[in-house]
């Protein structure tokens, strides 16, 4: 394959969008140190170069542009710099999702609290269909890096934006870099107050039919008018 130049005014760009996107997830709280990680698809990623991912075991807030890792579809990665040990699903997420741009992993609080119980968070609230559909899934558990995981965070994701992952975290995903991490605070806010609801018992879901109206509704929402010529 062919790597984009570091020099690309293009891809420099993203590579800092990646950190910065990488230190905000700890700045809002819904990550912690070096844990999860932050990937984008390149300009060419849909029918060449591959993605830039966050490298293994570098802390966030030192990690330097060149150090953020290209890889290729078939697992290769540029440089000496590793690439993050869940680079697999980020791949994946790519080849089965072409409308997803970019991807955010996390060890959120309450999403992982969630997690560790096996437990998806349902439609208690309407705003679960920020994830793209009536509720937001959990995948079985598979040890961390491993094909097995990919497989699962894939599978839990199709037709979704977001999902968790058992005795992990979550994912998140968008068309680009500040999608993907309002969809990841916005899953965090929603665990957070499903896991508080829960302390009442267990909740009334929202129907099917009413979340099918949210979700069409969502698809504008918050979109602004063209201007007035």
């Amino acid at each position: 394959m062919t790597f984009l130049s570091l020099n690309t005014v293009e891809h420099l760009d993203l590579r800092r969008d990646i950190i910065t996107t990488a230190n905000r997830m700890n700045t809002a709280g819904i990550n912690y140190g070096k844990s999860g990680n932050v990937s984008a698809r390149t300009p060419e990623g849909s029918c060449g170069s591959g993605f830039l991912v966050t490298p293994t075991g570098i802390e966030y807030d030192v990690t330097k542009p060149e150090q953020i890792v290209l890889m290729d579809w078939d697992g290769e990665h540029q440089g000496s710099t590793l690439p993050s040990s869940e680079w697999r699903f980020h791949r994946d997420i790519y080849l089965a999702r072409p409308d997803v741009g970019a991807v955010v992993h996390t060890h959120a609080i309450y999403a992982t609290t969630l997690a560790c119980q096996h437990r998806g968070i349902p439609p208690f609230h309407y705003m679960v269909a920020i994830a793209g559909g009536r509720d937001i899934r959990c995948a079985p558990y598979a040890t961390f890096g491993t094909q097995a995981l990919s497989e699962h965070a894939v599978a839990a994701l199709e037709g979704r934006r977001a999902c968790l992952l058992a005795h992990h975290g979550m994912i998140a995903c968008g068309s680009d870099l500040k999608t993907a991490l309002m969809v990841a605070i916005e899953v965090e806010v929603l665990a957070k107050m499903y896991w508080h609801a829960l302390q009442l018992g267990e909740l009334t879901h929202l129907s099917d039919a009413e979340m099918d109206v949210v979700i069409e509704k969502f698809k504008t929402y918050g979109q602004q008018p063209a201007p007035a010529n």
